[in-house]
């Protein structure tokens, strides 16, 4: 007989990209388990990202910088743990701080270390959740996505994984989005209101968390994502000597519309737009664009979980490990990044043109596929 299906609960305290990325760990224990997860995150993205997910059945998000003891978000998760006390539980975060408040929740709930497995773990099997603390271990040079879909092979104590195989066929080993219909119709009616209902959309994402860090938005020297803002405007200028129908939109959050205002400014065409965008419309959006350019960041792990061709220009980080996946297929170029550069600013403008260039005959493809969906009766 097979055994009974029972829900996964998965924690991870991450940023966007991170969330967008954990999709993939996320329909491994689905297929494995019978159920779909329930997902436990801080902030408000996780639910934004999740909301029509087939993967996921629930979405709990506390506070990030709330203490627990003020935070009823807290109170409910710690409920909701307490009523699912047969499931198993993956921690995913690998962040020793946030990983003390994982596991006072966990302790706090009722959990048994038995039904547990993390990350990163460095215990015995006789741990307790108190002294289960795994250490931050040394990352070895493997893309995120292959370790999270690692991850999702083992199976706490308290099950026998005999019961709960491997899927086949084998899982995607790549994020999937789904944009809600909710979204949907939101992305479509802003469109409208813009004008662009009908126009080719090449969205640019020039910004990354570091320029977002506090009250004030910081263009700093020492942060090896920011490209100079000339060659934003050079680039813009090639894109639109190539698409000049086209609109390009500038994409950033709230905080980082003047970093999109600078890049307008200096760019100065008409075809060049700067949009403060909520995560859900940045969602749809990349579900009906030609195509992105993006700094390696959370959206560019969006745009290529939804199918957008896409060019990624990295800094410090490695392409080995933090090249965003596409599960369709869709293509995805990596520009800089070591061993051949350390910085953006070591990009040159000649360098993203041409792979967006690359990108052209899938590009156009996806956009002619995304409207023929969008006319579907």
């Amino acid at each position: 007989m097979p055994a009974p299906p029972v829900q996964p609960i998965v924690i991870w305290f991450g940023r966007v990209g991170d969330l967008i990325l954990l999709s993939a760990l996320l329909e491994v224990l689905h297929r494995r388990f019978g159920s779909p997860c329930h997902v436990i995150g801080a902030g408000s993205w996780p639910a934004q990202i999740y909301a029509a997910h087939n993967d996921v059945a629930r979405v709990s998000c506390l506070h990030r910088y709330t203490a627990w003891v003020f935070d009823p978000a807290w109170w409910r998760t710690l409920r909701a743990l307490r009523a699912r006390r047969a499931d198993p539980v993956y921690v995913c975060e690998t962040d020793p701080r946030k990983l003390a408040r994982i596991r006072r929740l966990l302790r706090f709930s009722g959990t048994e270390a038995v039904r547990c497995v993390f990350l990163a773990p460095e215990s015995s099997p006789g741990d307790t959740l108190d002294t289960a603390l795994p250490h931050t271990s040394k990352i070895a040079p493997t893309h995120w996505i292959d370790r999270l879909v690692s991850f999702g092979r083992l199976t706490p104590a308290a099950f026998n994984a005999a019961d709960y195989p491997w899927p086949a066929p084998p899982p995607r080993g790549a994020p999937l989005l789904t944009v809600s219909a909710a979204a949907r119709a939101e992305c479509a009616a802003w469109l409208e209101r813009q004008g662009w209902g009908e126009r080719t959309l090449i969205l640019v994402q020039p910004g990354n968390r570091r320029t977002m860090r506090g009250r004030r938005l910081r263009v700093s020297a020492a942060d090896d994502k920011a490209w100079p803002l000339e060659r934003w405007a050079a680039l813009l200028h090639r894109i639109h000597a190539r698409l000049p129908q086209a609109v390009i939109v500038l994409c950033g959050a709230p905080r980082e519309s003047l970093l999109l205002e600078w890049i307008a400014a200096a760019a100065q065409l008409p075809a060049v737009a700067a949009a403060e965008l909520p995560l859900p419309r940045l969602l749809a959006l990349c579900a009906r664009a030609h195509s992105m350019i993006s700094v390696d960041t959370g959206p560019a792990h969006a745009a290529a979980a939804l199918g957008l061709p896409l060019v990624v220009l990295f800094g410090a980080h490695s392409q080995q490990q933090w090249l965003p996946r596409s599960p369709t297929g869709s293509p995805v170029s990596g520009v800089g990044g070591p061993p051949q550069s350390n910085r953006l600013d070591q990009i040159s403008v000649e360098a993203v043109f041409a792979a967006w260039c690359a990108l052209g005959t899938a590009a156009d493809s996806a956009l002619r596929t995304t409207a023929a969906r969008a006319t579907a009766p």
